[in-house]
């Protein structure tokens, strides 16, 4: 067994019709990880509240690496206006959040949706207004804690996504 390089490694490289929004995240890291992890899922867009951290930020430079001139981006001021316009263009609003409606990931069929917004609360509040969510998907887990980090929940959450629509 041998380890191999980056330079040993050539990915398939594919887009999904996927989307992240990202409700109101406030830590540079977090939003460098998103970046990162959504460019190595094949995600199309993200976007980001006016108030999170810029890709100006030193610690999003830092975390993202190049990422950031990988993938699409952008920021909007108006959370329900953002929603129901993605709504508008034929995208499912699902929501990665623990609510009395949600599916876990790996019984959720993200084949039957033709283009996915997967959407991730902020760190402290979760997702402000889950009444404009189509679903609701939870990852089944099995300490004491309920929650983890909300890039760790997107990375899981696009490994089930593509790996069930790559199919």
């Amino acid at each position: 067994m041998e380890q191999l390089t980056h330079y040993d490694i050539e990915n398939e490289q594919k887009q999904f019709p996927i989307t992240i929004v990202c409700d109101a995240i406030r830590t540079p890291e977090n939003i460098g990880m998103c970046f990162r992890i959504s460019e190595s899922f094949g995600v199309e867009k993200i976007y980001f509240h006016e108030n999170s951290p810029t890709t100006e930020n030193r610690i999003v430079k830092k975390t993202a690496r190049n990422t950031v001139n990988q993938i699409k981006h952008e920021t909007y001021s108006n959370f329900e206006s953002l929603i129901n316009q993605l709504k508008t263009e034929g995208n499912s609003i699902i929501g990665i959040e623990i609510t009395d409606k949600s599916i876990n990931i790996q019984d959720f069929n993200f084949k039957n949706h033709q283009k996915i917004v997967l959407l991730l609360g902020s760190e402290r509040n979760g997702i402000e207004n889950i009444k404009l969510l189509d679903n609701t998907v939870a990852i089944p887990m099995y300490g004491r804690n309920s929650s983890m980090n909300v890039i760790h929940s997107l990375a899981i959450t696009l490994y089930e996504v593509t790996n069930q629509i790559k199919k």
